[in-house]
């Protein structure tokens, strides 16, 4: 059933994850590349406003505003976009995930997102240790490769922004389910201010949809 198999990855991960730690070095030795596992990332606060799904902050820095999603089969709540690092991919540093950016005016005054987000729980370990092995004259792993987006079994989540002054921003969400069954997903906005020491972090995050 689903709940084995959303098991089974997380053991696939922790597992993983357990395999690269002698990877994990700390910043000093200037391999920045392997300072922070994705794994570990999930447990740091967002700096910027583009550390989240389809995230906007205010110029200073000190307002972000970000989006996530939970499909409740992963094992983690969505909130950023999975990528591999530079050691990782077989072609070097890549995001495994499908996201656009479909349109905006030049002023930014308007933009819109869009976010493909499985229904199945996400394969992180099967997209690193697919990617890790590969040779430079081998194609890819995709995530559409990995069998999650079948029968559409996903959700197009949108993301629109809109000014109607310089510091007044609406937001709106809107989720379409493209599989064949209904299918629950929760959706949580989140907005996080930081002080400008970026010690103290305050996030509060809209009731569930």
């Amino acid at each position: 059933g689903s709940s084995c198999e959303a098991e089974a990855a997380v053991h696939a991960l922790a597992s993983s994850q357990y395999r690269h730690k002698e990877h994990i070095q700390p910043a000093e030795n200037g391999d920045a590349w392997y300072c922070i596992s994705y794994e570990q990332a999930l447990a740091k606060t967002f700096r910027w406003g583009e550390d989240g799904l389809a995230g906007l902050c205010d110029q200073h820095g000190l307002i972000n505003f970000g989006l996530a999603v939970w499909n409740k089969k992963d094992w983690i709540i969505k909130e950023r976009l999975f990528g591999l690092n530079n050691g990782e991919g077989n072609h070097g540093e890549d995001v495994k995930e499908y996201y656009y950016y479909i349109d905006s005016t030049p002023t930014h005054s308007y933009v819109k997102y869009l976010y493909k987000y499985p229904q199945t729980y996400f394969p992180y370990s099967n997209l690193r240790d697919g990617n890790q092995y590969k040779s430079l004259n081998e194609p890819e792993l995709e995530l559409i490769d990995t069998g999650v987006f079948k029968d559409n079994k996903y959700w197009d989540v949108f993301v629109e922004y809109a000014k109607e002054t310089p510091s007044d921003v609406y937001v709106k969400i809107t989720v379409h389910n493209r599989g064949p069954e209904a299918a629950e997903i929760d959706v949580l906005p989140q907005m996080c201010a930081h002080t400008h020491t970026f010690k103290d972090l305050y996030c509060v995050s809209a009731a569930q949809y």
